[in-house]
């Protein structure tokens, strides 16, 4: 694989979508652990650190999503032909998903606070969100896309009967909720809030296996649905057995009680070697058989346009999270329920 301005382009697309996937999960999980804890009457041991973290941070959550699909039709365009009316029901479900999830905060900032009923809808949307975009990935394996008429027809049937399917949305279900809950309890932790932080500590653990075997069973389906991206995988097989050591770190930290906020960073870790060898091995293909990134590519003025506004936007983009960060998340009168404000 030779460097180019194409391996360019779809790099930094997937640095967005691993931003989204990470901060997105997070953000998810916590709507849907606020929500059970409501509706389980275990309020004071966990809602009030959730509720600190989803204030300042919602908000920022979709910059990651935006960039990338405005990213991947400006540098792909043919995406937009072949994916267009073929996604139109996972995303309409989606667009749907993010007015509930948006609605929540109109209703619990101007409505009745810790409303269960609200509570249970946003936490089930951050649930059906990733499990809905993660068909994206089902499709682009190729199988369920064909041209009639020499339009892309989306074969619903084959894609909702295929075992391939439900195991990526079965593990953008698990992820969520491990991912969220190892941030969680680190957050917790620096609360001094010792009842969510074990609480949130259990639920990582809990979830932690899923994750890893539903990931598995991602790769074992594959060898069946798309041998030629199987082959690439085993060829990578280096980086998801480092992200299986960072998994087993992550886990070790958790039942040690030790070290939270580097078993999250090793998770990161996990996740982003898991993510980015999945990319690697999917090169050169955006759809099989259809669509690669150098037949779909922009001019390159344009993608040399695109590059600079995406790197300018990143430019803003981090320093934004950085105070983000700095003045809520890791500030540490704000997690443990005091104002950033002296007044």
């Amino acid at each position: 694989m030779n460097f180019s301005i194409e391996i360019l382009g779809i790099s930094v697309l997937w640095t967005f979508l691993f931003g989204y996937i990470i901060v997105g999960s997070i953000d998810f999980g916590a709507g849907f652990f606020n929500a059970y804890n409501l509706i389980t009457d275990k309020k004071h041991r966990l809602t009030n650190i959730i509720q600190r973290y989803l204030s300042p941070v919602w908000e920022v959550t979709n910059v990651f999503l935006v960039f990338f699909f405005v990213g991947i039709v400006g540098f792909f365009p043919k995406t937009a032909y072949y994916y267009g009316t073929t996604l139109l029901v996972p995303v309409s479900i989606a667009i749907l998903l993010l007015a509930i999830r948006g609605s929540y905060y109109a209703f619990e900032t101007y409505g009745a606070r810790g409303h269960k009923g609200y509570s249970f809808m946003y936490g089930l949307s951050g649930l059906l969100l990733p499990a809905s975009l993660s068909i994206v990935l089902t499709i682009s394996e190729g199988g369920f896309v064909f041209l009639v008429d020499n339009k892309p027809v989306l074969d619903y049937f084959a894609l909702f009967i295929n075992p391939l399917t439900w195991s990526i949305v079965l593990l953008s279900i698990t992820a969520v909720l491990y991912i969220s809950a190892v941030f969680l309890t680190w957050y917790a932790h620096k609360a001094n809030d010792v009842a969510a932080t074990n609480l949130m500590r259990k639920y990582a653990l809990i979830w932690a296996f899923p994750t890893i075997i539903t990931a598995g069973g991602i790769i074992y389906w594959l060898h069946f649905h798309n041998p030629e991206h199987f082959e690439h995988i085993l060829r990578l097989s280096w980086m998801f057995v480092i992200s299986f050591i960072l998994f087993l770190g992550t886990v070790w930290l958790l039942w040690k009680k030790r070290n939270y906020g580097f078993a999250f960073w090793l998770l990161v870790g996990q996740f982003a070697f898991a993510f980015y060898g999945y990319g690697l091995s999917h090169y050169p293909y955006l759809l099989y058989p259809y669509l690669t990134i150098y037949d779909s590519f922009t001019n390159e003025a344009m993608a040399i346009s695109l590059i600079i506004a995406f790197v300018l936007g990143l430019g803003l983009l981090l320093p934004s999270l950085y105070l983000l960060l700095r003045l809520f998340l890791f500030n540490k009168e704000y997690v443990r329920g005091k104002s950033v404000y002296k007044r």
